[in-house]
């Protein structure tokens, strides 16, 4: 059964935490998980433009390394390790989770960087941004902050880690990004990889008939840093771009003719059921609590890219 989605948590202002805010004229230290990631590089590259001082937790020192590279201060660590992670949190002005393990420990993970932000976090009013996913809402033709919760499996778990969160004194924000896309990478890579049909012709996921709400990569990062250097949390917030394709139009786009759709229990077989059923989900919303924050997506939509050829061709030869 769909449920509201958490209470606790909206965009009215916590007069506890106001007095305790600072204004950050001379820009914020600002720490960020996921630093060298698909999302986080982008949310780096915008905050140094605006001029933060940027804290990168990373695993390795390679990714310490690319994380220097693009202007950050790196620091080789395990953000799951709370008597190393919450120091570090302390040390900062404010901080921006968009790190996702793609081992299948996103819940321990999160639920990590849960605890170790409301124990360094807690009533000091430093602003904390955590990356959500529109995928806990389930399907719906009018996606909002307010659309009921119906995750599919793969994204139940997100639910209490969140209602963590809202319960706590946290100036949090919960950003839910759509899919993401740009510079050819992100989930819609991989509609090219999709098997042929016996005339040749490209499959698409499920029966090609859902939408999917998408938002660009730099687009999405600029609502993070929008958000992160307001003077109030804004409670949760989707980060949409308002193109809402369906995969058949993407897939016809990509191989620049019809395809065919590969059916619900084929693509659960290919892709694990799990992965598979978000995939199948059919959602479209607008972002416009985004946008009246100040927001406006101005980058390519996912359909132009991969007309323009930046997901490649997947045009029968």
């Amino acid at each position: 059964m769909p449920r509201h989605p958490i209470s606790g948590l909206t965009s009215v202002p916590n007069p506890a935490l106001a007095p305790r805010r600072r204004a950050y004229d001379d820009g914020m230290k600002i720490l960020l998980t996921g630093a060298t990631g698909y999302i986080g590089s982008s949310v780096l590259d915008v905050l140094r433009a605006h001029g933060h001082d940027v804290v990168a937790p990373v695993r390795s020192a390679d990714a310490a390394q690319k994380a220097t590279a693009a202007g950050a201060t790196a620091v080789v660590g395990d953000v799951t390790d709370a008597d190393w992670f919450t120091p570090l949190l302390q040390g900062v002005d404010a901080a921006i989770h968009t790190a996702a393990p793609a081992d299948g420990t996103g819940p321990q993970f999160d639920s990590a960087v849960a605890d170790a932000v409301i124990a360094a976090f807690g009533g000091t009013g430093k602003p904390y941004i955590h990356t959500g996913g529109l995928w806990i809402h389930g399907p719906s033709d009018d996606l909002t902050e307010q659309t009921p919760f119906n995750p599919p499996a793969i994204v139940a778990w997100r639910e209490e880690v969140e209602s963590r969160l809202a319960a706590a004194e946290l100036a949090l924000t919960i950003v839910e990004p759509g899919i993401v896309h740009g510079h050819g990478a992100g989930i819609p890579a991989m509609l090219g990889s999709a098997p042929r049909d016996g005339e040749g012709r490209l499959t698409v996921i499920g029966d090609g008939t859902q939408h999917w709400a998408t938002v660009h990569v730099d687009d999405l990062a600029e609502l993070y840093v929008r958000v992160i250097e307001r003077s109030e949390p804004v409670g949760r917030v989707l980060g949409l771009s308002g193109h809402n394709a369906t995969v058949t139009e993407l897939g016809e786009a990509l191989a620049d003719g019809p395809v065919v759709p590969e059916g619900v229990e084929a693509s659960r077989a290919r892709l694990g059921a799990p992965f598979a059923d978000a995939l199948m989900l059919d959602q479209q919303g607008r972002g416009e609590k985004a946008r009246s924050l100040g927001w406006t997506p101005t980058r390519p939509s996912l359909l132009e890219e991969i007309r323009a050829g930046a997901y490649g061709s997947a045009a029968q030869g």
